[in-house]
């Protein structure tokens, strides 16, 4: 007799891979935002695995800020070659040179917030109808809030009060010319989830994750890394700490965490013990109690 019983892993992954089908069956033009960072990493291999043999039928998104870690840019760019897959890049500079957007000043200056206006450029451009994304509802309360099919409207805004019910994982894609979703194939997983899943599958993810000696300023508790990107306080110190990362964003506002977590294993233990959330080393996310939502109503993902 076959046992079809299935552990929390593979349930997961079913039930991402079944939300992936239904983007591919129900719209005409998605896209997968893929960003370099562990979450998005899962979306594509989830994604290969469900489109198998055939290559993934829709293409990837990067809004770039202009001021990502070097070993993501190159992590990114390896790993679209090596599956044939076809990568749009959208640059928050072009933009800023196009007075679309304003480059922030002052110490605390960054471009993460800027990536909206170009993110909702590329999908016109793209004619995206589904631009599906790597968030989890673990991650923060605003994230907290969104279902599988997350609506948007004629301006790409979001309404955290006015989401569809998904009862039995029926999906409502019903849209008005201008309109379209933003799809979280990953939105049940955990941070955990992620860790042994990469483990499971022998995924590749960027060294960035691992522990290795970085030199950093502290502001405010938060590392952030030495980059010609960061602006310093007169009284700032740039020191080496042995560090990790457990996001990987913009430079300017992505924050390390102290860590002797070399391995897989080690990161899956450390996270186990931890009591912050992975993105409680963001400086955007402090900028405001509500910033996230913030930014989501706006068009942010």
């Amino acid at each position: 007799m076959v046992d079809y019983q299935l552990n929390h892993l593979q349930e997961l992954e079913s039930e991402s891979i079944f939300v992936l089908r239904e983007v591919a069956a129900r719209f005409e033009r998605p896209s997968l935002m893929f960003s370099g960072g562990k979450d998005s990493i899962v979306m594509l291999h989830l994604a290969r695995k469900a489109f198998h043999p055939c290559k993934v039928p829709f293409p990837l998104l990067h809004v770039d800020t202009g001021h990502n870690f070097p070993e993501t840019i190159a992590f990114r760019d390896q790993l679209v070659e090596k599956i044939g897959a076809k990568l749009v890049v959208a640059k928050v500079q072009d933009s800023i040179d196009q007075g679309k957007s304003k480059e922030e000043t002052g110490v605390n200056a960054s471009r993460n917030g800027l990536q909206t206006v170009t993110l909702l450029d590329a999908l016109e451009d793209l004619k995206t109808d589904a631009a599906m994304g790597g968030a989890r509802r673990d991650e923060e309360k605003a994230r907290a809030k969104e279902r599988f099919f997350s609506h948007r409207d004629e301006f790409g805004q979001w309404d955290p009060k006015n989401q569809r019910p998904e009862l039995w994982n029926l999906f409502n894609s019903k849209k008005a010319m201008g309109e379209h979703f933003r799809i979280f194939p990953i939105s049940n997983w955990t941070e955990m989830d992620i860790w042994q899943y990469i483990l499971a599958e022998k995924i590749d993810i960027p060294n960035l994750y691992f522990s290795h000696k970085r030199r950093c300023v502290n502001r405010d508790g938060i590392l952030l890394a030495e980059s010609p990107y960061l602006n310093m306080k007169e009284n700032e110190e740039v020191k080496e700490y042995q560090v990790r990362f457990r996001t990987i964003g913009d430079m300017t506002c992505t924050g390390a965490s102290l860590s002797d977590a070399d391995s897989l294993e080690k990161i899956i233990e450390e996270v186990a013990a931890t009591r912050q959330t992975e993105r409680g080393g963001r400086s955007d996310d402090k900028r405001s109690e509500a910033a996230m939502e913030d930014r989501k109503t706006q068009g942010y993902f």
